[in-house]
């Protein structure tokens, strides 16, 4: 192995996962040490703590899924190096679209994907310029603004013919009460805040647009 897994054990204390998806995951970590040598996926200073940082990050969000009677449609924004995309993938989440404009981070995405079956659905493209399809989950971690997220989310919300309206768990950081008040001067929202496993100083917000 190319990294010490010892930390994957802090992980598993948070997230049951089955020995085959610890193997997923594993060797998702493995690549992205690999990768990160010649593309910046994730600053290097994380790597030493990248199953709390990173994983353990984006698999929380797992919990805070709606209920669906159709499997998931989650389409995350900015995915870069596959947080939290592409752990939600490999956890059985549901269909999940990587959103990423970067080429590489592109093909980075698309090979953790191969290497560990996990269905990830990749588009190496702007978000404006996609054609919009019916989503039940926003996904977002250190990519925009909530006003940003929800202007890049209006076509998908149109488009959206789901039981319920669509949800967004976003990962926010130390600016999270700034950007509800901004976002607040255009949109009306429901908002729920849950404290993250991985950052006392983060947060998981659960957000439906009225």
């Amino acid at each position: 192995m190319l990294l010490d897994t010892t930390g994957i054990d802090a992980f598993k204390k948070h997230i049951s996962v089955s020995r085959e998806t610890e193997d997923k995951l594993k060797c998702y970590a493995d690549l992205l040490v690999k990768w990160n040598k010649a593309i910046n996926l994730v600053s290097k200073n994380t790597l030493p703590d990248l199953w709390t940082r990173h994983f353990l990050d984006s698999a929380q969000l797992i919990k805070y899924l709606p209920e669906t009677n159709h499997k998931k449609t989650i389409v995350d924004f900015g995915s870069g190096a596959g947080f939290p995309a592409l752990v939600l993938a490999i956890l059985g989440a549901g269909e999940v679209h990587a959103m990423e404009s970067d080429l590489k981070k592109s093909m980075f995405l698309r090979e953790v994907s191969r290497e560990t079956d996990a269905g990830l659905i990749v588009h190496n493209n702007r978000i404006e310029k996609l054609e919009p399809f019916a989503v039940d989950v926003f996904t977002a971690r250190a990519f925009a603004p909530l006003s940003k997220i929800f202007d890049f989310s209006q076509a998908f919300l149109d488009a959206s013919k789901a039981e319920k309206d669509p949800e967004f768990l976003l990962l926010k950081g130390r600016n999270v009460d700034e950007e509800l008040t901004e976002a607040e001067k255009k949109w009306t929202m429901k908002v729920s805040r849950y404290n993250s496993l991985s950052d006392d100083n983060a947060t998981i917000l659960n957000l439906k647009l009225l």
